[in-house]
């Protein structure tokens, strides 16, 4: 999904500090995330977990994160989001809008029928598409300085 890279969860400020000031936090993000897609890894840091589901952005990680790593002043989650057409099960000709159902955006767009393509201009991250694959074919890539 994410070739062995954590996408931390939204509003993340400044991501150096996730591996500063999160080991010693009692975790309060994770606890209050409505969707529980908010982990805390072996490392004692949180990370997504889009297997699980989506952010709804509802904030609630934010106003519970009182070390201050998460703010409002970012962009919500640092990760954009492709589809591969190599494990696409849709663009090897079969039928299947599993991606596009979960989308509240509408930012899957289809090439005709069967070439299902993320509009990265309406794409949010939010990552409800990347569970619901039923090819494992939704991938994150990353951006602005994601460790």
């Amino acid at each position: 999904m994410n070739k062995g890279k954590q996408i931390r969860p939204p509003y993340a400020a400044d991501l150096s500090r996730f591996g500063q000031t999160c080991p010693e936090c009692e975790g309060m993000c994770s606890n209050a995330c409505e969707e529980n897609i908010i982990i805390i890894g072996k490392d004692r840091t949180p990370h997504l977990d889009f297997s699980k589901g989506g952010c709804t952005y509802c904030g609630a990680c934010l106003e519970a994160c009182s070390p201050g790593v998460l703010s409002h002043t970012e962009e919500p989650i640092h990760a954009a989001v492709r589809i591969n057409p190599l494990k696409c099960v849709s663009w090897q000709g079969v039928m299947c809008f599993s991606c596009k159902e979960p989308c509240l955006d509408n930012a899957i767009d289809f090439k005709g029928l069967y070439k299902p393509d993320i509009n990265a201009s309406r794409c949010t991250s939010c990552g409800f598409c990347i569970g619901r694959c039923p090819s494992e074919a939704i991938e994150t890539t990353f951006f602005k300085g994601n460790e």
